[in-house]
């Protein structure tokens, strides 16, 4: 088992540096480029949804935390914005609380797709937290070889 954190502003430049963060601490899990790809998307719709949504333009911190366990990772990323006053509403596609901009409220349902395993938890004034996690297969048979 492997762990990180990072902590950064909610800057749109920051985004680029988050995902490829966390690519690069996924590397020794063999990912296949495809895999790394859905990885790398996710935390980008995460971070995003930080920046635009969870900070609404304002300036505040987002913590990301990784993970390796075997096969998978897994990755905690936070806010301390404004919050989700209906998360369940907010997990369906097309649904986006800046309506008249051009958003496409698919952030979540890319974060439900890309990873095995996705959740949500917010609180309203509080910010919000995302949780993912991905099993990676590609690397499995390689791993497999190189351990005997």
């Amino acid at each position: 088992m492997n762990e990180m954190q990072l902590k950064f502003l909610s800057r749109s430049e920051n985004e680029v540096f988050a995902r490829n963060a966390v690519a690069a601490f996924a590397l020794p899990l063999e990912p296949s480029l495809s895999e790394l790809s859905d990885v790398k998307t996710a935390v980008s719709e995460a971070v995003t949804n930080c920046i635009v949504h969870g900070y609404a333009g304002g300036e505040g911190w987002i913590t990301v935390l990784c993970r390796t366990d075997g096969d998978r990772l897994e990755l905690e990323i936070s806010d301390e914005g404004k919050g989700i006053e209906d998360v369940e509403r907010a997990l369906q596609p097309f649904y986006t609380s800046l309506a008249g901009e051009e958003r496409s409220g698919m952030g979540f349902t890319i974060m439900q797709t890309f990873m095995t395993e996705f959740s949500v938890v917010s609180e309203v004034g509080k910010g919000t937290r995302v949780r993912m996690s991905k099993r990676f297969g590609a690397g499995a048979p390689q791993r497999a070889a190189n351990a005997q």
